[in-house]
């Protein structure tokens, strides 16, 4: 898992950054999905690798 992006979970009203970019590397054909780092109130956007994404699937 790779974390390609950071944004804090406080952003203006209607502003979703995070989802925009792992929307925007999805249509370039890249594994992206948005999570939530509790400790540290930021969305991050992080690209799994082949396998974990077989894996996640599988369970």
């Amino acid at each position: 898992m790779s974390v390609i992006g950071r944004f804090p979970a406080g952003g203006p009203r209607g502003s979703w950054p995070a989802e925009e970019l792992a929307a925007q590397l999805r249509r370039r054909g890249r594994p992206a999905t948005v999570v939530m780092d509790l400790e540290s109130d930021a969305f991050l956007v992080i690209e799994r690798r082949h396998e974990e994404a077989a894996y996640s699937q599988a369970a």
